[in-house]
């Protein structure tokens, strides 16, 4: 059996995994990512890869608003811009939902942000040349827009192993003990201990919460997508709409992108997602339904990714209130990719005991826990 020793575990070789331990790395810390398939396999392969503060979770606004302004500074960071392209996010409405703009614009407002900007028809028509001359309004982010997962994916890899990182892919964590203040992880052939451990396990961060003593609720999502032949260069933001499952973008290589949520169905045993067309058609009439002009336009590939899902939608980002020396972060339900910038330092924070800038409470893993029978008492830590 390999043994391993660090002074950082990342469980999970997906983006927050490898952004974790690349801001690790740069601050002179040894770090070992144990992935059990390969690096991007799941969530972070299968991403429509936006870059959008517009319409988020109060709680998320701050992280998204830092992380737009990084990606516009990747290549400072990796080394490679990642194929991101700031051509702005809009979220469109009939005249039945204009309401429902309004009342986020004014949302917004009442924290302090002004970044979401109301647009009526005239600008809509600007921003989206061929829309549906229903939408009458939109709510519309500049600076912000998407990039490429793939290449995102590749970048951080680099950029974490020039760092001193070591990747080892092929391998799952099948039990974790405690000896004194380090956490000894077996599975495939390894023997890895630290006395720090991420927990970027993605779909199966619950499970690995579980390992270390901490029940944390999660469910699954198995978001599907569209892409579709290249077409000709359509000048516009990324789409979304209010009412409806869509996010509708134009990729670098000149395809368009479809997602926004619809479900497929995912098989926990096989770990395998499957596209269920009945839905995904829902995502193509409603791309249709913005732009009349793409019904022409042949659908080439679909697929499905999964990923951890919680209650409210929000991320776990915290330190273990059960396990010393744990840090979670996932369960980001759909909406992880853009955050990446700014999460990764911040989980370098958690690790080291630096004071964050952020207010993570939010976020914290215990608001998860299941609730204990009546008459149960609590769990004691497992950090004695």
């Amino acid at each position: 059996m390999s043994e391993i020793e660090a002074e950082v575990l990342v469980i999970g070789g997906g983006l927050h995994g490898l952004g974790a331990a690349l801001h690790l790395a740069r601050r002179g810390r040894r770090v070992v990512v144990l992935e059990r398939n390969w690096v991007g396999a799941h969530a972070s392969g299968a991403s429509a890869a936006g870059v959008r503060s517009l319409w988020r979770h109060p709680a998320e606004i701050a992280l998204a608003r830092e992380s737009v302004d990084l990606w516009h500074r990747m290549p400072g960071i990796v080394g490679d811009d990642c194929g991101y392209v700031a051509h702005g996010q809009l979220r469109l409405a009939d005249a039945a939902n204009v309401g429902a703009l309004e009342d986020r614009a004014a949302l917004a407002a009442s924290l302090g942000w002004d970044h979401e900007r109301l647009v009526g028809h005239n600008e809509v028509r600007r921003l989206v040349p061929g829309v549906s001359p229903r939408f009458v309004a939109g709510l519309h982010v500049e600076d912000e827009g998407s990039a490429d997962p793939h290449r995102t994916l590749r970048a951080f890899r680099r950029a974490a192993e020039a760092a001193g990182v070591v990747i080892r892919e092929g391998v799952e964590v099948r039990s974790v003990t405690r000896s004194g203040d380090r956490w000894s992880l077996q599975g495939d052939g390894i023997r890895a201990t630290a006395p720090h451990v991420v927990n970027a396990a993605g779909a199966w961060a619950g499970r690995v919460a579980a390992m270390f003593g901490e029940e944390i609720a999660l469910s699954t999502k198995a978001s599907m997508m569209i892409v579709t032949e290249r077409v000709a260069t359509i000048e516009m933001p990324v789409i979304g709409m209010v009412g409806g499952s869509l996010s509708l973008k134009q990729t670098t290589q000149g395809t368009l992108l479809l997602g926004g949520g619809l479900q497929g169905a995912y098989d926990p045993d096989a770990r395998r997602s499957e596209v269920r067309m009945t839905n995904l058609a829902r995502g193509a009439r409603a791309a249709l339904d913005v732009l009349p002009g793409l019904s022409d336009i042949v659908i080439t590939r679909t697929w499905a990714g999964v990923e951890a899902a919680t209650a409210d939608t929000l991320p776990v980002i915290g330190r273990s209130e059960v396990a010393s020396g744990l840090v979670h972060v996932f369960g980001f339900s759909g909406h992880g990719f853009a955050l990446l910038p700014a999460v990764a330092p911040v989980v370098a924070d958690l690790v080291t005991g630096t004071d964050s800038r952020h207010d993570l409470s939010a976020f914290r893993p215990a608001r998860l826990r299941p609730a204990a029978p009546a008459g149960a008492s609590a769990q004691a830590p497992a950090s004695a």
